[in-house]
């Protein structure tokens, strides 16, 4: 258990935490759960960095990193689906656009499994890697859209800055899911032949 690996498994509890803020009443709940959201999103980008600088990077640590990612966005974006502030909107299209993303991360979690089973490694591709930043992103500025809302008096005449940043984060959401579409048919293009075989 080095530090690279501690700072990815920290992303779990962290993802409860942001999800136990959100549905929190109290002050600030909203900052909190945005603030502590960056965080566990830089820590994404520190674990690497620092894994490959000590030269401590392990199949552990590429297999958590890839699963922990995963648990901590579909966490969040269920979170942000159910939210009954309703801070997504077009309810029905965001409910289908994560059942996509739920679909192709376990189809590829699947696609995964099968080909350990023969030895071999599925490495995470430049689509994967482009397809978890914007995922993160879109939850970051929907989740800064609950904290406008919240915590900082965005409404009324002022609702628009809301609104915008509403839009921001669902235009990022869907796009989000297309990559995840799109980078998951490459998956079980470049790798899907093992599971005939």
């Amino acid at each position: 258990m080095n530090l690279p690996n501690i700072l990815t498994i920290s992303r779990v509890p962290l993802m409860f935490i942001v999800v136990g803020l959100m549905y929190a009443d109290f002050p600030y709940a909203a900052t909190a759960a945005f603030w502590l959201f960056i965080a566990a999103a830089l820590t994404d980008w520190l674990d690497g960095k620092i894994a490959r600088e000590r030269g401590e990077v392990s199949a552990f640590g590429r297999f958590m990193d890839t699963v922990i990612d995963k648990v901590m966005v579909l966490g969040l974006m269920i979170a942000l689906v159910n939210d009954s502030a309703n801070f997504m909107g077009h309810d029905i299209v965001a409910m289908v656009l994560l059942l996509c993303i739920l679909c192709r991360e376990f189809a590829v979690s699947g696609l995964r499994m099968a080909v350990a089973v023969k030895g071999q490694i599925v490495e995470a591709d430049a689509g994967g890697k482009v397809k978890t930043f914007v995922q993160l992103n879109a939850i970051g500025w929907l989740i800064g859209a609950r904290m406008f809302f919240h915590d900082f008096g965005f409404h009324g005449d002022d609702r628009h800055w809301v609104t915008t940043v509403r839009v921001i984060g669902m235009s990022l959401y869907a796009l989000s899911a297309v990559l995840t579409i799109t980078s998951g048919w490459s998956y079980f293009r470049k790798h899907g032949r093992v599971l005939f075989s």
